[in-house]
């Protein structure tokens, strides 16, 4: 294995299993490393789309690497309850003005919130964090969430699947796209040659 591989294994993981690196990305996403939820769910459709990782494996893969930072998320939330915006990790995420902000639109639009908010991107965190420092139910929060979580995917998966459909038909096509490139360029030398030809018989000599 090359010594950058050794380093940084995911590549590696990436290359030889897909599925698992795409949990991954997903879970070092959350924990707050440069690895965008909604990227790596587009990732996995055109994966899907293309053939590298089976339709069961990448989406069980993804639907796992969701839940568990969003459980952990929540879990973190419930432990400290509004001390969390005191936490130097956590604080960056979710602050002492933003919770009160949030926990009125719970108050007010209750779990319909977290089913729609969780859909927004730099929201999610926050609100697994608020469901956690208002006290709600583990049971409760991961039905909501598992119901949102499948939303989130089919949006986001579909994008990557449909672009992956698309790569697939252009790989496919590409040789014939060479091919009338060619034949468009004989074409055209013809003709310039035929025009160059006509043209120089018209010049008086």
């Amino acid at each position: 294995m090359p010594v950058l591989a050794s380093l940084n294994p995911l590549p590696y993981i990436m290359a030889h299993f897909p599925a698992i690196g795409l949990f991954a990305l997903l879970v070092l996403g959350g924990l707050g490393l440069p690895f965008p939820e909604d990227a790596t769910l587009i990732l996995c459709g055109i994966f899907i789309a293309t053939g590298i990782v089976r339709p069961a494996a990448g989406l069980i893969a993804s639907y796992a690497g969701l839940m568990s930072m969003d459980i952990f998320l929540f879990h973190i939330g419930k432990k400290y309850g509004t001390k969390v915006t005191a936490n130097k990790r956590f604080r960056k995420i979710l602050n002492q003005e933003r919770l009160l902000k949030l926990e009125q639109k719970f108050s007010k639009w209750g779990m319909f919130f977290l089913l729609l908010g969780r859909q927004l991107v730099g929201l999610r965190a926050q609100l697994f964090l608020v469901c956690g420092t208002l006290n709600m139910p583990y049971i409760r929060f991961i039905a909501a969430d598992m119901a949102s979580a499948v939303l989130t995917m089919a949006i986001m998966v579909g994008i990557g699947y449909a672009g992956g459909h698309s790569i697939n038909a252009f790989s496919r096509n590409i040789h014939r796209i060479g091919d009338a490139a060619v034949a468009l360029l004989v074409v055209f030398t013809f003709f310039y040659f035929f025009y160059k030809y006509i043209k120089r018989g018209r010049t008086p000599g």
